[in-house]
């Protein structure tokens, strides 16, 4: 195995885990990480939870399972290449996603409106409460207890009022300072990942056409290409060429960007990627202006498009009823969340009470979700 660069996430250096435990053997720490996110309830239910397309509109569609395995592979292959940590970039890839909610950005808009006199609710910061808190998974502690650069690469973003009530670990926020370059490589991908397969699902859904996508530079470029390399491809062979283009496209050039990045910096450990004072995995200034490209055209395109946009609002309405149909009846609830809410007391109980409930709904798949919006209608 390769030696690591000195400027990657080590065990040995690490925050550790909030609570103590016997070494894992023949496992790493982060390895051990990884295991726990896919042992756990939340990352199987990814499978039922959409991407961009309701989850009952077809197999064909990436689910949020499929993206978080895609973004594993793009992060891993990066981190191999600069000598980073892969076991650390693939769990924080695999866990990126564990706090969305059913419908996408659709059900997270939607459960963030029923949730603003609550506190809001925010997906990324409900991945770490799913690794946190709501996992249970072990006698010794609650949720994962996964190691401090796990939980900080899947804290991508975070208001500072959130910051100020999380510890050491919202200090970064406040302070300004930068994740490991794991966690940046993690952040990247998931771009990178989604711009992509998004463009592929619009095609295979009819929602996208090859000359609507010839006006982004990342795709004409390689469209070009293609055709003038094999001729009478057919349209499946032809699509996942350009997709496969497009991605190695942009991963090579993050690779070259970010390295030469790394290099200027003359980094001595990861605590000199913290103070660097911005991301230091970065694309060249023409790839980035493409990569933009593309992502403002598939809002343009794709997320508004009338039939995504009518799956949208009907998402959010399934939401929204179950939302305020457990908040005005908790008897419809399943035991154990009912219990939950009836261990909080005080003043803030309607607060804590709102919270278990969206816990609830955000762990729903899409299906399961619009059948308790039905029962409950």
């Amino acid at each position: 195995m390769t030696a690591l660069a000195k400027y990657a996430a080590r065990e040995k250096t690490s925050k550790g885990r909030a609570y103590t435990e016997p070494g894992p053997g023949p496992r790493g720490q982060y390895q051990r990480d990884r295991d726990r996110i896919i042992h756990s309830s939340a990352f199987r239910r990814l499978e039922y939870k959409t991407q961009v397309f309701v989850n009952h509109e077809g197999d064909m569609f990436r689910t949020r399972l499929t993206h978080s395995l895609e973004v594993s592979q793009i992060g891993r292959t990066v981190a191999r290449s600069m000598r980073l940590n892969e076991d650390l970039t693939e769990a924080i890839c695999l866990a990126h996603d564990l706090g969305h909610t059913p419908f996408g950005h659709a059900g997270q808009d939607a459960l963030n409106k029923c949730m603003q006199e609550y506190g809001g609710f925010e997906h990324n910061l409900q991945s770490l409460r799913v690794v946190d808190q709501l996992e249970e998974k072990y006698a010794g502690f609650p949720g994962l207890n996964l190691m401090y650069e796990t939980r900080e690469g899947i804290l991508k973003h975070c208001s500072i009022r959130n910051a100020r009530t999380l510890g050491d670990l919202g200090l970064r926020f406040i302070n300004r300072l930068q994740p490991g370059l794991e966690a940046q490589i993690a952040n990247f991908a998931d771009e990178i990942a989604y711009n992509n397969h998004d463009v592929d699902d619009g095609l295979r859904a009819g929602l996208l056409s090859f000359d609507q996508l010839c006006s982004c530079d990342l795709f004409r470029e390689q469209y070009e290409y293609v055709m003038g390399t094999w001729q009478g491809l057919d349209l499946k062979r032809l699509r996942h060429e350009l997709i496969r283009r497009m991605i190695n496209k942009v991963v090579v050039d993050l690779i070259k960007t970010s390295t030469a990045m790394i290099t200027e910096h003359d980094l001595s450990d990861i605590e000199d990627v913290r103070d660097a004072g911005r991301p230091l995995i970065c694309l060249g200034a023409g790839v980035m202006r493409r990569h933009k490209q593309l992502k403002q055209f598939l809002h343009k395109n794709l997320y508004r498009h009338e039939r995504v946009l009518k799956m949208s609002g009907e998402a959010k309405g399934v939401i929204t009823i179950l939302f305020n149909g457990y908040m005005h009846d908790t008897s419809s609830l399943p035991a154990e969340v009912r219990s939950d809410i009836e261990r909080s007391s005080g003043k803030h109980r309607e607060q804590a009470k709102a919270r278990v409930i969206a816990d609830y709904i955000a762990g729903m798949t899409d299906r399961f979700a619009i059948s308790e919006a039905r029962r409950l209608g």
